[in-house]
């Protein structure tokens, strides 16, 4: 394994930490989807009672359904007398009511209807149970390490466990993958059939702030306290969040506004490198050229704490030398950059051109230059 000094994105990356962010928040994850970077990871990948958060996996598996066909927005659902008889947030829907798919969206984003839940999970998959079951299998498939379901509603049970991790997950999924829909989540009210006026406002704290906040969902339960999935973005960078154990609505909006405010102005996103911007060189083995060059393959750009204090590091790690034939944009090594107070960024590093394994005399040229840099190298070692 070899690991080289990179001088190049030093040069470039001319910029400090942030001030440190410490937030109330029991658990934390704060993540900018525009550049890949995690901002804030605290106690992140803990098993916690979701909440009413736990609705966004019922909402992404009904999103599912409807990107696959398998129910449509104007398709009406029945409500049984379970449904009815959930308690805490509800649509205040009864037997007689035939909600349609598009409403029972509004009254869990919005209304943040327990009822609304069963709903659905007794029309996608018979019972609560079994739509249980199915959110378990779809979590593991997705990557959900830190989640388990035992209803649709978030409500509590000591199986209904996700991280502030997969929360934020959920979220960028529905995010990135439900474009279509994802506008519901920006819905300040939804006075379904007008009944219980009051109930009829998103609790999202941060919807009328103008700060570009568009979602996503609250949550709180005496167990897990009060909680926020949120996501906003200004100037063309999206920042996503997951925060719990706050002691009050209060405090949740609060501290759900400094995270956005934090996540926009301590970094600024940075070109540090082109498109086939060569990063470093490296050996090759019993090729027609003992090196080659280390490029980025696509533009570099990195989310950079704005304030400069302290320089960052960067490496190129591989393990060589790398044995011919060498294909061009062949991936070859990681560039890792360490930029305080976030973690590591990793970025691909892949062969600038085409090496093909070279002849007898090539391959033997190329067999003695490495052994003789070893065995410099151990004398250096040695002297030193």
């Amino acid at each position: 394994m070899f690991r080289l000094f990179a001088p190049l994105i030093l040069g470039l990356l001319a910029a400090l930490p942030a001030q440190a962010f410490d937030t109330r928040a029991k658990a934390a994850w704060v993540y900018d989807m525009t550049t890949d970077t995690v901002l804030l990871d605290k106690n992140a990948h803990e098993k916690l009672p979701p909440a009413s958060m736990s609705k966004l996996m019922t909402i992404n598996m009904l999103f599912e359904a409807l990107r696959d066909g398998r129910v449509r927005l104007d398709e009406e659902f029945a409500v049984s007398s379970r449904a009815k008889a959930m308690g805490g947030s509800t649509m205040f829907l009864n037997e007689t009511d035939r909600p349609t798919v598009e409403e029972l969206i509004k009254g869990i984003v919005v209304l943040s209807g327990n009822d609304a839940c069963v709903v659905v999970a007794e029309g996608l998959a018979g019972t609560e149970e079994d739509f249980a079951k199915k959110m378990n299998e779809r979590a593991k498939t997705l990557g959900l390490n830190d989640s388990t379901f035992a209803n649709a509603s978030g409500w509590p049970h000591p199986n209904q466990r996700m991280s502030m991790h997969d929360l934020g997950r959920v979220a960028e999924r529905l995010i990135d993958e439900f474009p279509e829909y994802y506008g519901y989540f920006a819905l300040t009210e939804f006075p379904y059939d007008g009944r219980s006026p009051d109930n009829r406002f998103n609790r999202n704290p941060l919807l009328h702030l103008g700060i570009g906040a568009d979602g996503l969902k609250t949550g709180h339960t005496q167990e897990s306290g009060y909680g926020i999935v949120g996501s906003a973005v200004q100037d063309g960078r999206r920042v996503v969040f997951a925060i719990t154990g706050l002691t009050s609505e209060r405090e949740r909006a609060e501290e759900a506004e400094r995270v956005v405010n934090w996540a926009f102005r301590e970094f600024v996103q940075k070109t540090v490198a082109e498109k086939g911007t060569r990063i470093a060189d490296a050996d090759v083995w019993l090729g027609q050229s003992t090196r080659v060059g280390l490029v980025v393959s696509e533009d570099l750009e990195l989310l950079l704490p704005s304030l400069a204090q302290e320089k960052l590091t960067a490496n190129v790690v591989y393990t060589g030398p790398i044995e011919a034939p060498i294909e061009e944009g062949q991936k070859l090594a990681e560039l890792q950059i360490n930029i305080p107070g976030i973690p590591m960024a990793t970025v691909p590093l892949v062969a600038e051109q085409a090496v093909p394994k070279g002849g007898f005399q090539s391959r033997l040229r190329t067999a003695f230059g490495i052994l003789a840099k070893r065995v410099m190298a151990e004398i250096a070692e040695m002297q030193s």
